[in-house]
């Protein structure tokens, strides 16, 4: 007759083990949730304001008033500023437009919240503050003016186009093509780790769980997979 011994307790311990080691995992991810949305933060925020050079550089027509003069789609000319903040809710960004710096020809000064204004459409006037007149050279023709000049649309037809390509890449772009591209998509598909540390997991249960998961969440970087 065959004779078989099972240590049912040591069986039964491994288990619980293994499902602690598994909950333990999740608490882990969770607890470096907050970690890992800060390192990658700064990384999405120039992503994104890259995403914004590009199209700039497409179309200067639309997005030149977020620029410097004469130098649309150069990071160092920028008028706009990508901050990120980290919340329960997750990842939030926003744009603060940052003041110009350069003057435009036939001007001495720099145009005060040049790319709010424009991206507002909000409507300004021009007055004479010294001189007599004011003096527009208009299709090569020299205008003098003693009145107030009013300018509906500074910087052209550009009303609400910075905040449309802004939209543009947390909508749209982001989340069909950043993700995958970044490797995020891929690293978040393949928790590796949690394979490799089971056996640790087995005999160590929730401590190496929560351990495991926080490392594994808080590693993730953009352009890893």
């Amino acid at each position: 007759m065959i004779s078989l011994k099972f240590d049912n307790k040591a069986f039964i311990k491994e288990m619980n083990n293994i499902m602690e080691y598994s909950a333990g995992f999740v608490d882990g991810v969770k607890s470096g949730k907050t970690e890992f949305l800060n390192n990658i933060g700064p990384d999405i925020a120039e992503i994104a304001s890259n995403f914004i050079d590009v199209n700039a550089n497409v179309s200067p027509q639309t997005l030149h008033h977020v620029y410097e003069w004469a130098k649309v789609g150069s990071p160092g000319a920028r008028l706009f500023d990508i901050s990120y903040s980290v919340s329960g809710n997750g990842l939030s960004f926003k744009n603060n437009f940052k003041q110009s710096q350069t003057v435009s020809n036939g001007s001495s000064t720099p145009f005060y919240e040049k790319a709010r204004i424009m991206e507002d459409g909000i409507a300004i006037i021009i007055k004479p503050k010294k001189a007599q007149a004011l003096v527009f050279d208009i299709g090569g023709e020299k205008v003098f003016t003693r009145g107030t000049v009013v300018v509906d649309h500074p910087g052209g037809n550009v009303q609400g186009e910075f905040e449309n390509v802004f939209d543009l890449f947390f909508s749209r772009y982001f989340t069909q093509s950043f993700l995958k591209s970044s490797g995020l998509h891929n690293y978040f598909s393949n928790p590796v780790v949690y394979k490799a540390n089971l056996r640790k997991g087995k005999s160590s249960g929730r401590s190496a769980g929560i351990n495991t998961g926080y490392n594994w969440v808080i590693g993730a970087r953009v352009g890893k997979s």
